[in-house]
């Protein structure tokens, strides 16, 4: 007898029965599951992707953003002074902003060669459990 929604009423089939259909329920759930799982990713991929391309579009838009930036300040410290004044301290303040952006970027990197890997901690305890497991 089937239900409304086609389904096979089981309140009649036996424990055995029941029991031998259990792998094959279990991989239909394992194949959904991975159907699923791939599904997920396609559309994951697919909208990463994208916004991948809306950042690129962001970065194309601010790298001309920042010399029309420069140009304006130029502009505006020459109303004051020379023109050649202007740019020279527009450039001295960029090179100083680079320098210590670049300080900290070494600072970083120092800080983190100085922590430990997280392969040489696995490796140092496995040595400690291979020295225990020797001396048993």
């Amino acid at each position: 007898m089937t239900t409304p929604r086609g389904f096979r009423d089981r309140a009649d089939d036996s424990l055995l029965t029941l029991l031998g259909e259990v792998p094959e329920l279990v991989r239909n759930l394992v194949v959904a599951e991975v159907d699923s799982a791939k599904k997920w990713v396609t559309t994951a991929g697919k909208q990463a992707g994208m916004g991948g391309v809306w950042f690129l579009v962001a970065l194309f838009v601010l790298f001309w953003t920042i010399p029309a930036l420069g140009a304006f300040t130029i502009i505006g410290l020459a109303s004051w002074m020379p023109a050649w004044l202007s740019a020279l301290i527009v450039v001295i303040v960029l090179l100083v902003i680079a320098a210590v952006a670049a300080f900290l970027g070494i600072q970083r990197f120092r800080k983190l060669t100085r922590q430990q890997n997280p392969v040489q901690s696995i490796a140092v305890d496995a040595r400690i459990v291979k020295d225990i497991a020797d001396e048993y």
